[in-house]
C-alpha cells in the first residue's frame, strides 16, 4: 500500500540498446522532478552493456534485465508490479522534458481522470501532435490531409508518456499483451473510457519527443504495426468504444 510521506509517482522505461538515449532522461527526471519519483524501473529488453554509470546517484533506479525480449505492454505490466504509489509513468527513452511536466499534471488531476498527459512536440514543428479520433482506417488516412477535422479531445493518446492512476491501471489488468507492439496505447485507452475513467490532457504542458520511428525504416516493426491495427479492429474493445464515442457524440449518458 502506498504510504503518505512516499512519493507519488513510479516511472517505467524500456531499453531496447537504448541505455544511452535514456541516460540524458533520466538527468531531466533528477533535475527537473525528483521529489515525485518514488523509484524508475529500468527494463533492459534485449542484451546490452550497462551504461548507466553516468545515472544521477540521488534517482532510486531498479534495473530489470528480461532472459527474453518481452512486448511493450508485457515489459510495463512487469514494471507495474513493482509499483507501490498511486499514480504509474509509462515513458518512451526518448521523451525530453525542458521543465516539470508533472507537477501540473499530478496536481490538476480530477477525480476520474485515470490516465493523464501533456501536449507532445515532435521533432521540426513549431505546434504539438494533433489530438487523435478514434483509430479507423479512414482516420489514420485522412489525419495529414487539409480539412481534417481535429478533435477538441482526444479518444486516444500514443504510449509515449501515459501518466496512470495506478488504481485504474489495476482494475483494468493493466496493457492487454496479445498486442506486442503498438496497438496497446490505443486498447488500453478505450478500455480506461469503457470503465468509467477519463484521459485528461493539460493543454498548456509540453514534452519533446525525438522521435525514433522504426515502423517507417524497416520491415519487421511496420509488420508489428499492420498486425496490430488488425486486432485493434477486430477486438470487442474497439467496438464497444466506438458505440460509447457515438452515444457521447449524441448526448447520450457514456454510463
Amino acid at each position: 500500500m502506498p504510504s503518505a510521506d512516499r512519493p507519488p509517482l513510479t516511472i517505467s522505461i524500456v531499453s531496447h540498446g537504448q541505455q544511452a538515449l535514456i541516460l540524458p532522461l533520466l538527468h531531466q527526471l533528477a533535475r527537473l522532478c525528483g521529489p515525485l519519483i518514488d523509484r524508475v524501473v529500468l527494463t533492459v529488453n534485449i542484451p546490452e552493456p550497462d551504461l548507466l554509470a553516468g545515472a544521477p546517484p540521488d534517482l532510486p533506479l531498479l534495473r530489470l534485465e528480461n532472459p527474453a525480449p518481452l512486448g511493450f505492454g508485457a515489459n510495463n505490466n512487469q514494471a507495474f508490479g513493482h509499483c507501490r504509489t498511486p499514480w504509474f509513468l509509462v515513458l518512451n527513452p526518448d521523451i525530453r522534458l525542458d521543465h516539470d511536466v508533472l507537477s501540473p499534471l499530478l496536481a490538476r488531476a480530477a477525480p476520474d481522470a485515470g490516465l493523464l498527459a501533456p501536449r507532445i512536440l515532435e521533432p521540426g514543428k513549431p505546434a504539438p501532435e494533433q489530438h487523435r479520433a478514434l483509430l479507423t482506417p479512414r482516420e489514420i488516412l485522412g489525419r495529414r490531409k487539409p480539412g481534417y477535422a481535429i478533435p477538441a479531445a482526444p479518444d486516444w493518446i500514443p504510449g509515449l508518456f501515459m501518466l496512470f492512476r495506478s488504481e485504474a491501471y489495476r482494475q483494468i489488468g493493466g496493457f492487454d499483451e496479445r498486442f506486442f507492439m503498438y496497438g496497446e496505447d490505443f486498447d488500453i485507452c478505450a478500455r480506461l473510457r469503457l470503465a468509467g475513467w477519463r484521459i485528461q490532457i493539460a493543454e498548456d504542458q509540453q514534452a519533446r519527443h525525438e522521435a525514433q520511428r522504426e515502423s517507417h525504416r524497416r520491415l519487421r516493426p511496420l509488420w508489428w504495426h499492420v498486425s496490430s491495427l488488425l486486432k485493434v479492429w477486430g477486438s470487442r474493445a474497439f467496438w464497444r468504444y466506438r458505440r460509447l464515442l457515438a452515444r457521447e457524440a449524441g448526448g447520450a449518458s457514456p454510463r
